[in-house]
């Protein structure tokens, strides 16, 4: 795996990790009672992004990490996918 596919990947998977992430933690005016007049309850209370910046990060070097070692180690491939698939073909025998 060259460095711009690796690049490519990180940058793809960290930004669907961001949206699985954003949730976690996510503190509402509605939580703490104090909704700000102009806003919805459900509006975020405080910043909270650099979190989500850190957690999403440290869960696509881990996903990354393993990606890489099955890869480069084991030697697995995209093309090898199949091999794990059952197959599904219908049996003319029966």
């Amino acid at each position: 795996m060259n460095w711009i596919l690796f690049a490519a990947l990180f940058f793809v998977t960290w930004w669907l990790v961001l949206f699985v992430v954003l949730p976690f933690s996510l503190r509402t005016q509605d939580d703490d009672q104090d909704v700000t007049l102009g806003t919805v309850s459900s509006a975020p209370r405080g910043p909270h992004m650099l979190r989500a910046f850190v957690r999403a990060t440290i869960v696509t070097v881990v996903v990354m990490g393993i990606l890489y070692g099955l890869t480069m180690g084991l030697g697995f491939s995209f093309d090898d996918i199949m091999r794990f698939m059952p197959d599904f073909t219908p049996d003319a025998s029966h």
